[in-house]
């Protein structure tokens, strides 16, 4: 531990109930502190002192749109925020034109300066539902990175080891399993931890997938003679299936520029036993609150599909907030719970001339009314019965539909589309 945290600190009783505050929501949720000592000393000084502490989130812009697992790190960061704490946003836009392959078993293409500087910006403008932006200290890594010679970065490079890069859980399972790595993977990790270097951050945050990044950082600082840095991984939030890590690929996410009903609607999919833990990562409820919360779903004073409507309505309000919340929330009721059809149903237009004696293969109907992405998947809600033609449910996937004006076509709980002859 750095000599500076060691220094004994004396504090009024009134700074030692701050402290025992901060940790409590600092430590509220997190997965993992290294270590969890040093946390407590740059608290206690931070109190002491009046003195912020540093807190980095780095991020490698490659997929722009966020979606609630992507939250659960933010809400930590506006934790740290409404604790007086310093925001560093520090952006790839370097790192990210090289790929980090974390979690995967090939390496992620590059992504261009353009493709960089583009979804950087789309972050930025997404964090804002979440957290005051006008706050944060924005970072790029090209700043210090693109002026390393090469002198420069064979010297960060004998900071570490091939021996520990291994330790790197993807990098070991595809050494054991002979797939390629190409060296210049070696520094996506070795930049990471420069980085803290750089800003001298305090702590740092991610996922329990960034563990390995996040404590190259505590070792660079170490190497360069800064105060290391505490890592504070976050769990990975399960999406609605209820098994595997929220994620768009596997289909089971709430994306956050989603609209307001498709977001109360997916979380009202969200599993009860998973509901407690969403609360937990991802609302603004005090840690009093989730206690009253989670002892009465296990009491039964509080139903489970209450809880749920009032996390949908709490997701809404955040992303596009409390007037949209409202409307989203009488809509599902209205729907879902007094079965009427919404009241905003888009109308898309259908043209006669592509008919043939007015009937269309009602998987076709499905694509061209954008209900489905794909005919495989308008077959699988068919198959599924997810898919009603003027309340009427279909279930052959061959049927030839006879298209009539105004007629109003529903594929699952929430994909409506009305049709207009033209």
């Amino acid at each position: 531990m750095s000599s500076r945290l060691t220094e004994k600190v004396q504090l009024t009783a009134e700074q030692e109930q701050e402290v025992e505050r901060q940790l409590a929501i600092i430590r509220r949720g997190v997965a993992e502190i290294v270590p969890e000592d040093e946390l407590a000393a740059k608290v206690v000084r931070s109190v002491a002192t009046g003195k912020p502490l540093k807190i980095k989130l780095g991020l490698d812009p490659s997929a722009p749109d966020l979606h609630v697992g992507h939250t659960v790190v933010l809400h930590k960061l506006r934790q740290f925020q409404e604790l007086g704490h310093t925001i560093q946003l520090l952006i790839g836009d370097f790192t990210g034109q090289i790929g980090d392959p974390s979690g995967r078993s090939e390496t992620r293409k590059p992504l261009t300066e353009e493709d960089v500087k583009r979804n950087a910006q789309t972050y930025v403008d997404q964090f804002a539902k979440v957290m005051d932006v006008s706050k944060l200290e924005v970072y790029y890594n090209s700043a210090w990175l693109a002026s390393l010679n090469f002198a420069d970065v064979v010297r960060l490079a004998a900071k570490s080891t091939v021996a520990r890069m291994l330790e790197r859980d993807d990098f070991s399972k595809r050494y054991q399993t002979n797939q390629p790595i190409s060296i210049h993977e070696f520094f996506y990790p070795l930049m990471q931890g420069y980085d803290s270097v750089a800003l001298e951050s305090d702590i740092e945050l991610g996922g329990t997938d960034q563990k390995f990044n996040l404590l190259m950082g505590r070792q660079l600082q170490r190497e360069y003679g800064k105060e290391e840095q505490v890592a504070i991984m976050m769990p990975l939030l399960e999406g609605l299936d209820g098994v595997q890590k929220m994620s768009k690929s596997l289909g089971n996410y709430i994306g956050i520029a989603e609209q307001p009903q498709e977001i109360y609607g997916k979380t009202m999919s969200v599993p009860d036993e998973l509901m407690v833990k969403y609360y937990e990562l991802v609302t603004d409820l005090t840690n009093e609150e989730i206690a009253t919360l989670r002892q009465g779903i296990e009491d039964g004073s509080v139903h489970p599909r209450d809880a749920k409507m009032n996390l949908a309505k709490r997701f809404v309000d955040m992303f596009y907030g409390e007037q949209e919340a409202q409307a989203a929330e009488e809509q599902f009721k209205r729907v879902f719970q007094q079965r009427a059809l919404p009241t905003d149903i888009p109308t898309v237009n259908i043209a006669t001339a592509d008919l043939e004696n007015n009937q269309i293969w009602v998987v076709k109907l499905l694509q061209d009314l954008s209900l489905t992405a794909s005919s495989g998947e308008a077959r699988r809600m068919i198959q599924q019965g997810a898919v009603r033609i003027n309340e009427q449910r279909i279930e052959d996937v061959q049927e030839q539909v006879t298209v009539e004006q105004d007629m109003v076509v529903q594929v699952g709980r929430r994909k409506f589309a009305k049709v207009s002859l033209e």
